[in-house]
């Protein structure tokens, strides 16, 4: 699905970028071009982003 309908990025994309370390809306932006525009995607974005991270952070 389109995160961003500025750029064309995906969210497949910007949760590529977050699993090798683009944990700001910033950095997934170097990695993809997602929210450098207009901005509107950068809730989605961050929701991402914190999915992702949740996702990998091992149960103890």
């Amino acid at each position: 699905m389109y995160v961003c309908l500025c750029t064309g990025a995906t969210s497949q994309q910007v949760i590529d970028a977050a699993r090798v370390g683009a944990s700001t809306t910033r950095k997934v932006g170097e990695c993809t071009g997602a929210g450098t525009v207009c901005g509107r995607c950068r809730n989605n974005i961050r929701g991402l982003i914190a999915g992702t991270l949740q996702d990998s952070v091992p149960l103890t």
